[in-house]
């Protein structure tokens, strides 16, 4: 049989696979193929790196250059046609698993007054965080909830959910996040149409919000078992007025300035299992020590604008805008304004990084300082 050429990953460093290729081994190799088998010593210097290596990359998805695109899809596709009308976002590396960055997936969802799209269920966990419009709102296993700009609402895995803009509304764009890509890639996705189509709200209306959404109180019959937040809203003006009152109470992070996480108001913990959420305030002029830490992340501009260095290229944004971490990426931040704050907000899989154990954190140089930026 005649060998084929083939890929050596060897290193010459001792505890490290480093066995060079004689035309006996590669004909043993080919025998192996033939089983569907291999020789671990060529492929393990490739599947145990010294470090996490991503291949995704650094992307800034500008707002103004999007918007009229996903406005345009209204033009193009119905949502009875389309399912949901989303423009996502494609990583350079990531784009056979249409992924913004490892294993997440987000994209700009678009609906027009008085459409509302069919309910679903499935395994993957989502979110949605409101860009644009009055009027939208989401309903999630019955319970509905109006939605506003910045509003950052939960629709849990498994849960039916759905959404739609009253026809007194405005067309609205938000964001969209799910983890769709770690549950295919762990093959447990399953995908379910409501039988009707759409729910029926049999609450009123944002219950939850009023239920579970009040800060250090929890109502006295509130039994929750549930692996996600009660509290599927999250609205912007609280969030906005609780990180200005812990700014006045700390210096905040040299690595992520003023951040607050979103938690399930049960636990204290993620408001998902696999999802993570946060926002953080950059105050006037500040600027972020440098740091990485296993994990992506995918941050939208909720307020201001300014700049992130990432691996040391520079990405300048402003409201709106859409940009990704890798994992085991530098990054630090930037407040481009002297006189008003700016607000990130991001999303996560470190839930997931730290139910496994695999979170690691590491600052910028000896004493976290910056990164040089590349030209």
């Amino acid at each position: 049989m005649a060998t084929r050429p083939r890929e050596n990953h060897r290193e010459s460093r001792a505890g490290r696979a480093n066995v060079e290729d004689t035309p006996e081994l590669l004909s043993y190799y080919d025998k192996l193929d033939t089983l569907d088998a291999g020789a671990l010593w060529t492929v393990a210097n490739k599947i145990e790196p010294w470090q996490p290596k991503s291949s995704s990359v650094p992307v800034l998805w500008r707002y103004r250059d999007l918007r009229e695109h996903v406005l345009r899809s209204v033009e193009l596709v119905s949502p009875e046609k389309a399912g949901r009308r989303v423009v996502y976002l494609s990583n350079p590396g990531r784009r056979e698993q249409a992924a913004a960055v490892g294993w997440l997936y987000s994209g700009l969802q678009v609906m027009n007054p008085g459409e509302v799209a069919s309910a679903h269920a499935h395994s993957a966990s989502a979110l949605r965080f409101i860009m644009e419009g009055a009027g939208a709102y989401t309903i999630v296993d019955g319970h509905k909830m109006t939605l506003g700009a910045n509003d950052f609402v939960l629709t849990p895995n498994g849960t039916w959910h759905e959404h739609g803009v009253e026809a007194t509304g405005s067309p609205c764009i938000w964001q969209d996040g799910l983890d769709i890509q770690l549950v295919n890639a762990l093959e447990a996705n399953f995908y379910t149409v409501h039988p009707k189509m759409n729910q029926q709200v049999g609450y009123p209306v944002d219950d939850m919000r009023n239920a579970w959404g009040n800060p250090g109180l929890r109502p006295s019959s509130g039994d929750w078992s549930k692996g996600y937040s009660p509290l599927f809203k999250y609205e912007w003006a609280p969030t906005y007025d609780a990180l200005r009152r812990y700014a006045s109470a700390t210096d905040g992070s040299p690595f992520d300035g003023v951040m607050m996480n979103y938690v399930n108001p049960v636990t204290g913990g993620p408001v998902m299992q696999t999802i993570g959420a946060s926002m953080q305030m950059l105050r006037p002029g500040e600027i972020t020590r440098a740091h990485r830490h296993t994990g992506s992340f995918i941050y939208q501009v909720a307020k201001g604008e300014g700049f992130s260095i990432i691996d040391g290229k520079r990405f300048d944004w402003r409201e709106r805008d859409i940009f990704c971490v890798p994992s085991w990426s530098w990054h630090e931040h930037g407040n481009a304004s002297a006189t008003d704050d700016a607000c990130l907000f991001t999303f996560n899989d470190l839930p997931v990084m730290q139910s496994l154990g695999l979170y690691r954190e590491e600052a910028f140089g000896e004493n976290g300082g910056q990164q040089q930026v590349s030209s």
